[in-house]
């Protein structure tokens, strides 16, 4: 598809400006808020649902279009979904103060939303009131990156909060089932054992043995990978629920 740049202004409203600076020049394009973010998770995938009308511009705000010539100069195309990718890949998205106030502080919450839902207090094995944990975020200092999603700076923040936050804070714990044949129960029952945190049922009948617990995330793996090998496909080991809190007397 080749540019058909109109000569005449078009004024646009309440939209996300992606600009990017090339070949000396100033480029921008109009889209509908927050579809850019989507388009670059892969989440949306379609151009015309991201921009809220296909020209580019050298100027949003002022309705200036950008001229063909000067397009492909720097583009070395006149393909306008070629130049709308890069400038939606390599742009900088352009947001006044106090949307971007509002931006931080909604991806904030989301993301101490998610570690509150991944965690407990150890000492109860209950979860944290959400302000909570962003009180402890701010207590650490920790800045959320808004060009990553919130579920992308869990692990990192949940890190954060364990080594230098004054809130004792752990993952929930993940339950499990394990089943394997009885004569393979047997044999490593213990190795499989070594990562439970709390054992909450474990029964061993005539052809399988079965054992349902508590483990911290990081030792699904651990556990798979032995079943993997011991058992020749014959293991299995399934998520009961993804955040578990232990009972406590």
């Amino acid at each position: 598809m080749r540019v058909n740049q109109p000569s005449n202004q078009i004024k646009l409203t309440n939209v996300s400006i992606v600009r990017l600076k090339k070949g000396g020049k100033r480029f921008e394009i109009a889209c509908y808020k927050n579809k850019v973010q989507e388009w670059r998770n892969g989440v949306e995938s379609n151009i015309d649902d991201v921009l809220q009308i296909s020209n580019i511009f050298v100027n949003v705000s002022k309705g200036e279009v950008a001229k063909a010539n000067d397009l492909e100069k720097a583009f070395g195309t006149l393909n306008t979904d070629d130049i709308v990718k890069e400038i939606l890949k390599k742009g900088e998205v352009q947001v006044g103060e106090k949307e971007r106030e509002h931006d931080i502080a909604s991806l904030r919450k989301e993301l101490a939303t998610l570690v509150a839902e991944k965690c407990v207090d150890p000492s109860t094995q209950r979860p944290y009131p959400v302000g909570m944990i962003e009180k402890a975020m701010t207590e650490v200092g920790y800045s959320v990156k808004t060009n990553k999603t919130a579920k992308s700076q869990v692990s990192e923040c949940i890190r954060l909060l364990q080594t230098s936050s004054n809130l004792p804070i752990q993952r929930a714990r993940m339950r499990v089932r394990v089943t394997v044949p009885t004569k393979d129960g047997k044999r490593f029952r213990e190795q499989i054992l070594e990562g439970a945190e709390q054992v909450e049922d474990e029964e061993t009948g005539q052809t399988e043995w079965e054992v349902v617990m508590l483990i911290d995330p990081g030792q699904f793996r651990v556990i798979n990978e032995l079943l993997q090998k011991e058992c020749k496909g014959k293991g299995k080991l399934e998520t009961l629920t993804f955040a578990a809190t232990a009972e406590t007397n």
